[in-house]
């Protein structure tokens, strides 16, 4: 089904945000050049519309780690925050990196497309989906960033389990014991979108990423990053080796190991605080 239309070249449409839709969202094109850097440190003023719940005032997105924990009690509001967020609640449009970058550098990364909400079916490779299937899958979503030099393409997925606390302790127990989150043949995939600097990132162009099973909410979110001019990676690398200092592989030396890395802790964190202040809201 065609994506939507992109948004005006003068900037994001005036409507609002975006919500959860049968079609996908094809966000305003990035040109292939380095955006100013008297921008770099802008911070994103996002609206964060639920779906269920009418309107409500955004926050201004920080890299704060500082974020309360989820506990078992709140699994139900968890598993339902992708329906009670909007996308650019969860997926902002814009993600700044503070130190993200190989180094300490500063990275920012622009949300090029929204995946319209989903089950998991075809979303991972056979052995990833044999291996996160004891938990079930009760909605995926996904976004696809571009750093800001439209070098490199990352996509951001978050799957919302239905399984409760001692399962997602068993899975992520298991993928730590047997390394299952650095190995090549359990690599999730990418979306790519017609129209965007991401529509030539498939499967075999997956070059880093990571995979963090959740051992207090039921969700696994995960991350997996390529070049954006759509070349062939032979030699894909996990993140937790990428980043690596010192480390020489293509994968690091461009920095995908950090966008995989770097989107999805922010990514994660946008989660925890939404489903937070639901919690607070009850």
């Amino acid at each position: 089904m065609p994506a939507t239309p992109p948004a005006s070249p003068g900037g994001p449409p005036d409507s609002g945000p975006a919500t959860w839709q049968l079609r996908p969202v094809r966000d305003e094109p990035v040109h292939n050049r380095p955006a100013p850097r008297t921008v770099a440190a802008a911070v994103c003023l996002v609206l964060g519309v639920g779906l269920l719940g009418g309107a409500a005032a955004g926050t201004l997105f920080t890299d704060d780690p500082g974020q309360q924990a989820v506990t078992d009690g709140s699994f139900d509001e968890m598993r339902a925050a992708w329906h009670n967020n909007s996308v650019d609640r969860l997926f902002p449009r814009v993600l700044e990196g503070r130190g993200a970058g190989p180094g300490g550098a500063d990275r920012r990364w622009l949300r090029v497309a929204v995946a319209p909400d989903s089950n998991c079916r075809g979303a991972f490779d056979p052995l990833l989906a044999k291996a996160l299937s004891p938990v079930g899958c009760s909605r995926l979503v996904r976004a696809t960033y571009a750093d800001e030099t439209t070098s490199s393409v990352t996509t951001v997925g978050l799957l919302f389990t239905r399984s409760e606390g001692a399962g997602m302790r068993a899975l992520r127990k298991r993928f730590a014991v047997e390394n299952l989150s650095e190995r090549t043949d359990l690599m999730p995939r990418p979306y790519g979108s017609r129209g965007t600097v991401s529509a030539d990132f498939g499967d075999a162009q997956r070059a880093s990423w990571t995979i963090r099973v959740l051992s207090d909410a039921p969700v696994v979110v995960y991350a997996v990053s390529g070049f954006a001019d759509g070349r062939v990676v032979s030699d894909p690398q996990p993140a937790a080796e990428a980043t690596e200092k010192g480390e020489t592989s293509a994968a690091a030396q461009a920095g995908l190991g950090h966008d995989a890395q770097g989107i999805a802790d922010r990514i994660e964190r946008r989660l925890r605080s939404a489903a937070g202040e639901a919690e607070d809201d009850q």
